[in-house]
């Protein structure tokens, strides 16, 4: 289906915005797809679609469900994250002949902790033009109806699975004065909510978006302290993917972990670890678990063991 031919938008301003865009031969095109409701692609998009020689996909069996409720049909191409590299090469002889060849994830933008990145970085590198065709992200949606006021973000995806790794990235994230984007499956919910209390503790807000676009959209923001409790509420909960984000640091905690740090820096040239820590929580007001973490950290960075 060409959004020339009969579709419920017809309108003629709307088909000289889609079709007056030029598409060239040759390129490879990353088209963002619903992640969830299936009205939240382009126009434009659909046309590309519609025009493309080939779609490399995440699932071929949902991208050709996908494309068949828009009554488009196309050969499409395995492009995951275990061949991503392989089929690189093969795309990029299609293009080199002169197709077009389209790139969709299973939802949302291709790229963004889905496969696509290295196909594209490849096909950069052997000179092929590479358009985005923009659209539907649940990181921006959800930050968008997150009311949080940080001026910045960043956009850590999927933490990984092992606690160790998880709590090392999220202490490198814990001084970020920018609210902090993270993906999460439902089975590791918890466990990452968990850990996030951990290592922000229990006064900064933290934004559920879960299943976004979908039936059972839910956002609800929080202290995090309060969230493990709001997750236990309702195991309805513990289903359908997340989006969590986390207010960043305030300016004035910033300027209290900079002075914990001149102070411990200082002491711990003369006194032992635990020492050191219970002195800097008399002279700072600080809590001295806290800053016995933060000597460890500083002790590390430094090359040091305790």
């Amino acid at each position: 289906m060409s959004l020339t031919e009969s579709t419920p938008f017809t309108h003629p301003t709307l088909i000289e915005a889609v079709t007056r865009q030029q598409y060239p031969a040759g390129t490879f095109y990353v088209v963002a797809t619903p992640i969830g409701n299936i009205a939240d692609i382009s126009l434009r998009a659909l046309h590309l679609l519609s025009l493309a020689d080939a779609i490399a996909c995440e699932d071929t069996r949902n991208t050709a469900q996908l494309l068949s409720r828009y009554g488009i049909q196309k050969p499409l191409i395995a492009a995951h994250q275990h061949n991503e590299r392989e089929v690189a090469g093969k795309i990029l002889q299609r293009l080199q002949a002169g197709e077009r060849i389209a790139l969709v994830s299973d939802a949302g933008t291709p790229g963004v902790s889905d496969p696509g990145a290295k196909i594209v970085n490849e096909l950069k590198a052997a000179g092929i033009p590479v358009t985005p065709l923009p659209g539907a992200s649940a990181a921006i949606s959800a930050l968008s109806a997150s009311g949080l006021l940080d001026e910045h973000f960043y956009f850590a995806g999927f933490l990984p699975s092992k606690a160790g790794q998880r709590t090392s990235i999220l202490q490198q994230l814990e001084s970020m004065q920018a609210s902090l984007i993270f993906y999460e499956a439902p089975h590791r919910i918890e466990e990452s909510v968990q850990a996030m209390l951990e290592a922000f503790g229990g006064e900064r807000r933290i934004v559920f978006a879960r299943e976004l676009s979908k039936l059972f959209e839910e956002i609800h923001r929080c202290p995090l302290a309060q969230a493990p409790g709001w997750l236990a509420a309702d195991p309805h909960r513990l289903k359908g993917e997340y989006v969590l984000i986390i207010e960043g640091k305030a300016q004035a905690e910033q300027a209290d972990q900079l002075e914990a740090r001149r102070v411990l820096q200082i002491l711990l040239q003369e006194c032992p670890l635990k020492q050191a820590a219970s002195l800097a929580a008399q002279l700072t007001g600080q809590k001295k678990n806290a800053l016995y973490q933060l000597a460890l950290s500083m002790k590390s960075e430094a090359g040091e063991e305790e």
